[in-house]
């Protein structure tokens, strides 16, 4: 039987590294949040919610087995880090197959269609609540997202969803007793540590809003089908994919996103590890492949298109070159992979 830890040999450094900065930088920047220095308390929110990031970030490379040799390992790592990033009310299995139907099917698939809520469904206070909320840079729309990963079991005739309940209901005792308890002590840490999650939340919707002109379809079984009505081969799913890197000259800033924004690498090979996807991106790719978005030509984008992102199904276009050639796509909102059911 093997012994071997992490799957791949040349991953022993990085992945401990990676690991022990999420869980690490999770507890001091927690402890921090309760600091009476105002400059410790704003280090501690920025730490906390980047740990929060790479957790969120590793939870993606356990889905995709590249972290542990064993699944069972995996699957527990997953676990934890979904504890870290409060995406634990679904389980990881859940989340894992999901984001696979996503690789599969060459699709967006969500767990609830949050634009058809919204422009046809819901109340229209809570319509224009939402709108508010999204024009000041509230991730509105991921916080109804999760919010629906908590009540499904309670709302739904599905079985398997309704099997979920004594898990919803325990895990969000857990946590009420748990930030009850440091409000107890720290009003203040309690407020910081969700400003530290929004942090997540928003640099996790920015980098997912730019990486797919997907369609999108709401699936809420494993075995729903989405329509066929185009080709999704290979050349596809390459022609939608794009990646929106941190620095095309500075390389090294993609490990703040644990490498993930180098996406078209990442779909040519879900197998490949996150330290690896530099490399493969150069080797597959070269230094001039038109999918490659910097970050800082979405910038525009996400501030001027925050509301119509919001609500219409189209996500826009992207020139085929300049330097204004993403201010036209308008991107994608709820497609977390934290968000499955």
């Amino acid at each position: 039987m093997s012994t071997q830890l992490y799957r791949y040999a040349d991953g022993k450094l990085a992945n401990s590294l990676a690991l022990a900065y999420a869980f690490g930088g999770y507890a001091a920047g927690f402890a921090l949040l309760f600091a009476d220095s105002w400059l410790l308390n704003l280090a501690g929110t920025l730490l906390l919610g980047h740990a929060m990031i790479i957790a969120a970030y590793l939870i993606h490379e356990f889905a995709h087995g590249t972290i542990f040799a064993k699944p069972l390992n995996n699957e527990r790592a997953g676990e934890l880090c979904s504890w870290l990033c409060g995406s634990c009310y679904a389980g990881f299995q859940d989340l894992r197959k999901k984001h696979m139907r996503h690789h599969v099917d060459r699709a967006d698939v969500i767990t609830f269609d949050t634009k058809r809520f919204l422009n046809q469904q819901c109340p229209g206070w809570l319509r224009k609540l939402v709108l508010a909320a999204e024009w000041a840079y509230v991730p509105a729309v991921e916080l109804i997202m999760h919010y629906y990963v908590i009540v499904l079991p309670f709302i739904t005739r599905n079985e398997k969803h309704r099997a979920n309940r004594r898990k919803v209901v325990l895990t969000l005792l857990l946590r009420t007793a748990l930030f009850a308890l440091v409000a107890a002590v720290s009003l203040k840490a309690v407020l910081l540590y969700f400003v530290a999650w929004s942090i997540m939340l928003t640099v996790l919707r920015f980098t997912d809003a730019y990486q797919h002109t997907y369609d999108a379809f709401a699936v809420l079984e494993d075995s729903g089908k989405i329509p066929d009505d185009k080709l999704r081969d290979r050349p596809y799913e390459q022609m939608n994919t794009f990646s929106n890197v941190v620095s095309v000259r500075w390389p090294v800033l993609d490990l703040l996103l644990l490498n993930f924004a180098y996406h078209n690498a990442h779909h040519e090979k879900p197998v490949a590890p996150w330290y690896r996807l530099p490399k493969l991106h150069a080797e597959l790719y070269g230094d001039s492949y038109a999918q490659v978005l910097p970050m800082h030509l979405l910038f525009k984008s996400f501030h001027q298109h925050r509301l119509r992102r919001v609500l219409d199904d189209d996500y826009g276009l992207v020139e085929p070159q300049g330097p204004h050639r993403a201010d036209g796509f308008y991107g994608a909102v709820g497609v977390s992979f934290l968000t499955a059911v």
